[in-house]
């Protein structure tokens, strides 16, 4: 008694193979969309911190430098005027003040969301205001003497004023060399976390990528496999190996599935075997009987024939020692006992020929059906000489057979073409040949009085007539026969329903290995 799994693994036991991967994509999807999160959050944290320390910390403190430099720069041409008295010294001083307010302009922008270098900028600018507006200007605009004086009288307030300056320029450039170096620690660790990021979302893919290909490889290709190898083990004839599928609920059912196949094709061969059995056994009784019946048929017939020798003997006697002796109704009942004797020899003699086919003629070789036709045209001259008939027919093949029933065959056929010909025109029948994939198709196409649709299959059967033997002449064994000489060279033969001119019949034989079609031209007998 199997248990029934319970708690997790009762769960996903109904699971197909659909459901497992879609709740595998689905985690897997969850899994990237996750690690995407943090693989783009380090970089966009990676880029902003590369953005601040390349655009405003490192341009910050170059432009800081610059305004220092301008500064110093216009402290340099002031002290040299006031010193020599000299224009030319003033030129540094001239540059610096154009330089300071360039660096001004570029160096604002940069320390706009940075409250702390607004300040210490604004330091910067009151202490250089104090400076130009108490030592730069006056001396400046004053004359080399003026110029002298009041750089002598105010040497010591100009010197306090610019280290003033100088101090709040170190803070500033100070407090913007901290800033950009904490903004190169935080984008090392940015750059390192964003590749530690990187390696971890590459060995999460590869870990993925290796529970899926085990995850397929367990539940779809590995039970797949198993299932495909016990199927064929089934299809090479190992019929009692059960076929039990493990992974997905699907799969599982798809190899219930195929082993009740299995268990019915077992039962199936079982029964097919036991029914060929039955056939052979059939088989070998009907065969027997056939042979039982054929010999009958053929010992009948020739014991009939001595009796019936002597009736028509003695009939035909009687007829000519009495004729015309006795009253008119004596000599119609002597009539009908000579027809009636002539026409059983007739049919016995049928008989005999139709039972003798595929019993005493089997003598299979090649044979040139041309021929053949010659010789039952030979045969049949006297009739096609009386009803004018007028027979071609195409160059016809050479087939493996017996000659003496091939004969058979044109001769009942050809006679048959003669005997039900139209009344108001003379006969016109061809024999036609096509090969066609390995087959010879022949057709023995006539002008007569044709044969109905609905009595087309019922001529080939024996002693089947259309018509009275006051009519037609015959015993109904003809095309009977023609049937049997064909089935037994292992062709068909038909009567053309299309064909309205008359009578077609269509019959086909095995080409030889190399046969090919006919030339296309027709010869007269």
């Amino acid at each position: 008694m199997n248990s029934k799994p319970s708690g997790t693994a009762g769960a996903f036991a109904g699971w197909t193979t659909r459901r497992w991967l879609r709740a595998g994509v689905s985690a897997t999807l969850m899994v990237l969309a996750v690690l995407g999160a943090l693989g783009g959050w380090a970089m966009w944290r990676t880029t902003q911190v590369t953005t601040s320390l390349v655009e405003r910390r490192s341009p910050a403190l170059i432009e800081s430098i610059r305004l220092e430099e301008a500064l110093v720069n216009q402290e340099t041409g002031v002290r040299g005027y006031g010193l020599s008295g000299r224009q030319d010294f003033l030129q540094p001083y001239t540059e610096g003040l154009a330089d300071e307010k360039a660096a001004l302009r570029r160096l604002r922008p940069l320390l706009r969301d940075d409250d702390q270098a607004r300040a210490d900028l604004d330091a910067v600018e009151k202490s250089a205001g104090i400076w130009q507006q108490r030592m730069a200007r006056p001396v400046v605009a004053a004359s080399r003497e003026d110029a002298a004086k009041i750089t002598s009288e105010r040497a010591g307030e100009g010197k306090a004023a610019f280290d003033s300056l100088r101090r709040a320029m170190t803070r500033q450039q100070t407090h913007l060399e901290n800033e950009r170096t904490a903004a190169t620690h935080e984008l090392r660790r940015a750059v390192t976390l964003r590749n530690w990021m990187f390696a971890t979302i590459a060995a999460v893919i590869v870990l993925v990528a290796v529970l899926v290909f085990e995850g397929l490889r367990r539940g779809v290709t590995g039970p797949l496999a198993q299932l495909g190898l016990a199927a064929r083990d089934v299809a090479q004839g190992q019929f009692d190996r059960s076929l039990s599928g493990t992974g997905p609920a699907d799969l599982r059912r798809l190899a219930s599935d195929v082993d009740s196949m299995r268990l019915r094709l077992v039962e199936e061969l079982r029964f097919t075997e036991a029914a060929r059995r039955l056939v052979d056994e059939q088989a070998e009784d009907l065969k027997r009987s056939n042979a039982e019946l054929e010999q009958f048929a053929y010992v009948a017939s020739h014991d009939l024939q001595e009796p019936l020798r002597k009736v028509s003997s003695f009939t035909q006697l009687l007829q000519r020692r009495y004729g015309g002796q006795l009253d008119a109704k004596a000599d119609q009942y002597i009539d009908f006992a000579v027809d009636g004797a002539n026409r059983m020899q007739v049919l016995i003699n049928d008989l005999l020929a139709f039972s003798r086919v595929g019993r005493v003629h089997n003598d299979h070789q090649t044979v040139d059906l041309e021929a053949v036709l010659d010789r039952t045209l030979g045969d049949l001259s006297v009739s096609v000489e009386e009803t004018g008939a007028e027979i071609t027919h195409d160059a016809l093949p050479t087939v493996v057979g017996d000659p003496t029933q091939l004969g058979m065959l044109w001769q009942n056929l050809l006679s048959n073409a003669i005997k039900f010909r139209s009344p108001d025109r003379p006969p016109r029948i061809h024999v036609g040949a096509v090969c066609d994939e390995g087959v010879w198709e022949f057709a023995v196409t006539d002008n007569g009085i044709g044969i109905a649709r609905e009595f087309q299959q019922k001529v080939f059967i024996l002693f089947q007539r259309l018509h009275t033997k006051d009519a037609y002449p015959g015993t109904g064994i003809g095309l009977a026969m023609c049937k049997k000489v064909v089935e037994f060279h292992g062709g068909t033969i038909r009567i053309d329903p299309e064909y309205k001119l008359g009578t077609r019949v269509v019959f086909t034989l095995p080409a030889l290995p190399a046969a090919t079609a006919a030339p296309d031209r027709e010869t007269q007998p």
